[in-house]
């Protein structure tokens, strides 16, 4: 292979272990050093498009010559390859970090790359989806709780992250002392249930936690608010008595049902099993996970089992809801631990008076606030319902003698707590309104002499275009329903 100018692959073939077996596959009359598969034959290949060219180093090392990568995508029939191509051209239009430029919701600099930074019009909508999470946790029997960022090394060693997690792990010193800064909250809500002692009467305990947590990803795997190195997770713990794991799973997954109905979401449902790297006896297991499948079954939902893809603590389900175009994303989980409540010691009073090892959930519907956001930039396409945008009004008076009104109509608006914006710049009233689309503010107010002397607006709607005219007051109480009731248009 040497002699024909192959010499990339002799030199795959020279690093690969004694042991390892290599392939070849065959087309037609040429022979090719691969890992496979092949299709039999090209006229299996009915409808196929090259999408781009990319250059790439040889074997990811910039020490390397630079060689070219060709992507190409195949269906069976041209009208599945036309589908798929029409999916990318929306995908490429909903993107999160093309959008979130355009409307200053976040950036990512090249000071903290994987850490992004929220500007005042991302934090809206981040303070909204929050306050949302913790009116409904407050409903539901959560208290919240809030743990350290960073924590003893000692204490990820008794948790098992140290032996299962570390190199997603960041670390320091303080003192002399090896402490980590925290990849997931558990621990520290562990110790929280710890430092008192509990009857079976407080069971279950449900502690909330908006948690910030930091973790080591390959910076070729960052990707916007997607795959971040640091993100707050809308985790919960909840801890209680083996008789209560059937009625707190459904607890959870009613929630689930809650939150992403809100936005429009369908989703389906993961079971995933014992991983490799796991940590627990095989009753543990079985027991945790025949649960799981009970409070599944018990509400007749379909689901599928994801082999060996628990958390090395406990088997888990996985919520996977699907946005406006078909793509699906991994946000909630229910995990059921009883491993950890082992290894920290934890306990509570039983009936008998005798000391009793309570069972562990951990759980997240969000998933993460970051990604979460993410995802309804791209299933909104930026263009979010009123109750999350932020900003829900703009004022555009006609000329400067409109100004004062639309003044007094914003500082009104204000008081309700209704976002608003005034464009009181010296241009056209088209431009002004062409802005507001562009920003995608889903009511513009524009204010002629005609609407100073009645006292009213004339409304246009983002989507649905010029309303007319309206009082004033019958707009906020309109605004104000809509925003109550969390519509999504």
């Amino acid at each position: 292979m040497e002699e024909k100018g192959e010499n990339y692959k002799v030199e795959l073939i020279k690093d690969l272990p004694e042991d390892e077996i290599i392939s070849f596959y065959k087309q037609g009359e040429f022979v090719d050093l691969c890992a496979g598969p092949h299709v039999s034959s090209t006229g299996k290949i009915k409808a196929f498009k090259l999408l781009s060219v990319a250059g790439a180093y040889w074997r990811g090392s910039e020490k390397n010559k630079m060689l070219q990568r060709i992507y190409g995508t195949s269906f069976v029939k041209k009208s599945q390859l036309d589908e798929h191509l029409n999916m990318l051209e929306e995908a490429k239009r909903r993107d999160h970090r093309k959008l979130g430029k355009e409307l200053d919701l976040f950036s990512i600099l090249e000071e903290g790359p994987g850490f992004p930074f929220f500007h005042p019009k991302g934090m809206v909508i981040r303070n909204v989806l929050e306050d949302f999470w913790r009116k409904e946790h407050k409903k539901n029997g959560y208290e919240e709780i809030k743990t350290p960022i960073i924590l003893s090394e000692e204490l990820w060693h008794r948790s098992g992250h140290w032996d299962h997690y570390k190199e997603n792990m960041y670390f320091t010193k303080i003192d002399e002392g090896d402490y980590a800064v925290k990849p997931m909250n558990c621990p520290g809500g562990l110790l929280m249930y710890k430092r008192d002692l509990h009857s079976y009467r407080e069971l279950p305990i449900r502690m909330g936690e908006l948690g910030l947590v930091h973790r080591h990803e390959l910076s070729g795997a960052l990707h916007g608010l997607m795959r971040v190195r640091c993100f707050t997770q809308d985790d919960a713990h909840i801890f209680m008595m083996p008789s209560q794991i059937k009625d707190e799973i459904l607890g959870v997954i009613k929630m689930v049902d809650q939150f992403y109905s809100l936005f429009g979401f369908k989703y389906f449902v993961e079971l995933s099993t014992r991983p490799e790297n796991s940590m627990g006896s095989d009753e543990d297991w079985e027991a945790a996970t025949n649960a799981l499948k009970d409070a599944l079954d018990s509400l007749g939902r379909q689901y599928k089992i994801n082999e060996g893809d628990g958390a090395f603590y406990g088997p888990k389900i996985d919520f996977h809801l699907q946005d406006c175009i078909g793509r699906t994303w991994q946000c909630g989980t229910i995990q059921l631990d009883f491993q950890m409540p082992e290894r920290f010691d934890i306990t509570y009073v039983g009936a008998d008076g005798e000391k009793h090892r309570p069972v562990m959930i951990h759980r997240v519907i969000f998933g993460s606030i970051e990604r979460f956001i993410a995802i309804l930039t791209e299933h909104f396409a930026g263009a979010f319902p009123v109750w999350i945008a932020p900003t829900q009004v703009t004022v555009i008076p006609v000329s400067e003698r409109q100004y004062d009104y639309a003044k007094e109509i914003a500082g009104r608006l204000n008081e309700l707590d209704i976002r608003v914006e005034s464009d009181l710049r010296s241009e056209k009233v088209g431009y002004k309104i062409r802005e507001a689309q562009l920003k995608k503010v889903p009511y513009m107010l524009i204010l002629g002499d005609k609407e100073v002397e009645g006292g009213s607006v004339s409304v246009r709607d983002r989507k649905e275009g010029d309303k007319g005219a309206m009082k004033l007051q019958d707009f906020i109480s309109h605004i104000q329903n809509e925003i109550a009731g969390k519509i999504n248009k």
